[in-house]
């Protein structure tokens, strides 16, 4: 029987030195949720769901609770899920008003014809669920208004995306992706985090990917499936996201991060920006983490 593996990630961007440690507790926080389930025999997809869950709960991340506000001063979440065993999948986009976009992706997996609802149109499907809808103030923390105040004066930057890549018991992967996009971005934008490809993906004959940074860079080279096609060719984990982060840097003037799983279960992670938040399961079954 394989062994389960599990990487999660809190994002590519430049982490203030006063924000590394609640970085780094909350990607471990991370990946004991999700880990947990993978002992117990929970499948990858239950994993990288709850790994991101806890990433979407925690103010220190850009996704859920904490995310970035638009020019309007609003939050709009993108999150995505995918499924190796079956290449299902299901992203909204521009969501508001809910705190756990991922799940809501998960929902338009499992419940629709469809892999991607946007705007108004996913809060709706959210609602009709039964998904709990908060007030868009629940969502704002202060640090993004002042943030926004920032933007808007032409100075400041923060952080982005969180994400997670799993194997399980079963040999089975998964991969989730969430975040409340750019600072300051215009409303209505969307970038790499729900577009299968680019913000994730997964295939249990490849790998599974997780992606962070500027997303208008990552879109261009579809780098979640670039990596696990590098996978798929041979590659270990390690070396594929080394080499498409190199990518990234050779072909766009972007920057960002990539977690991923490959078929053996193999964990690895790259990014090119000053610092990347990951944690993983060693060998040994104890969460390391980085920054």
């Amino acid at each position: 029987m394989p062994n389960p593996s599990l990487i999660i990630h809190g994002g590519a961007w430049s982490v203030p030195e006063g924000d590394v440690q609640a970085a780094l507790a909350g990607c471990r926080r991370a990946a004991q949720t999700g880990w947990a389930i993978l002992q117990h025999g929970g499948s990858a997809l239950d994993a990288v769901e709850a790994a991101v869950h806890v990433l979407e709960d925690d103010p220190v991340f850009d996704a859920g609770i904490g995310s970035h506000l638009n020019l309007d001063g609003e939050v709009e979440m993108d999150a995505i899920i995918m499924d190796g065993a079956t290449l299902r999948n299901g992203a909204v986009a521009a969501i508001q008003r809910v705190r756990h976009p991922v799940s809501v992706a998960r929902l338009v997996m499992e419940r629709t014809p469809h892999s991607l609802l946007v705007g108004a149109g996913a809060e709706a499907f959210a609602r009709s669920q039964g998904v709990a809808v908060f007030s868009e103030e629940e969502l704002i923390v202060p640090r993004e208004r002042d943030t926004l105040r920032g933007i808007r004066a032409q100075k400041g930057l923060a952080q982005d995306t969180v994400g997670a890549a799993a194997r399980d018991a079963n040999g089975h992967l998964a991969a989730a992706t969430s975040t409340g996009g750019t600072m300051g971005k215009l409303p209505g934008r969307v970038g790499d985090s729900p577009l299968i490809g680019s913000g994730a993906y997964a295939d249990d004959l490849a790998g599974a990917a997780s992606a962070t940074g500027d997303g208008e860079s990552l879109m261009k080279i579809v780098i979640s499936k670039a990596a696990c096609d590098l996978m798929a060719a041979g590659q270990t984990a390690q070396a594929a996201a080394e080499a498409i982060i190199q990518r990234l840097a050779q072909r766009t003037t972007g920057a960002g991060g990539l977690i991923v799983v490959d078929a053996r279960g193999r964990v690895g992670h790259a990014f090119n920006t000053p610092r990347m938040a990951c944690a993983w399961v060693a060998a040994d079954g104890s969460i390391e983490s980085s920054i």
